[in-house]
């Protein structure tokens, strides 16, 4: 396991969300202050907003993947199709280990929770979710396509 993925694990323990631990294990290498992308990634947690779609570690990975290797000039049609290229192949290696890219899926859940009170972090809450080794895969899934 790499220091990056230590790093996501260790920041997901401390109880930020899939999508922020992701994205703070990249930290050094985004030009972004640590606060605002804590800010940034925060509405992806919980599968989106804890609407448990897309998991938050992939949402993380994306983020970064845009960050690193993203465009911005909205014309540049063979960047945006390279940049969507390398997002599906991000979300199919995460698919690929995990089986799923959707939050309630990889969960086990079979419905969006009625609230949108995050479950308190509790040692019965860190057994039951698998979420610590979500983000590390996503982070080395990462390290394999962003050198």
């Amino acid at each position: 396991m790499s220091e990056r993925s230590e790093r996501a694990k260790e920041l997901f323990l401390e109880g930020y969300n899939c999508s922020q631990a992701v994205v703070g294990a990249f930290a050094d290498r985004l030009p972004v202050e640590f606060d605002l992308l804590m800010k940034m990634a925060s509405s992806m947690g919980g599968g989106m907003g804890r609407l448990r779609e897309v998991c938050g570690a992939v949402s993380g990975m994306f983020l970064v993947a845009g960050f690193l290797k993203g465009y911005s000039d909205p014309k540049a049609k063979e960047e945006k199709a390279e940049h969507y290229r390398l997002i599906q192949a991000l979300a199919e290696s995460f698919k690929s280990k995990n089986g799923s890219i959707i939050c309630r899926e990889l969960l086990g859940e079979t419905k969006t929770p009625v609230t949108h009170i995050p479950q308190e972090r509790t040692e019965t809450y860190y057994q039951k979710r698998p979420c610590k080794e979500l983000v590390a895969d996503a982070v080395e899934i990462l390290e394999q396509f962003l050198p």
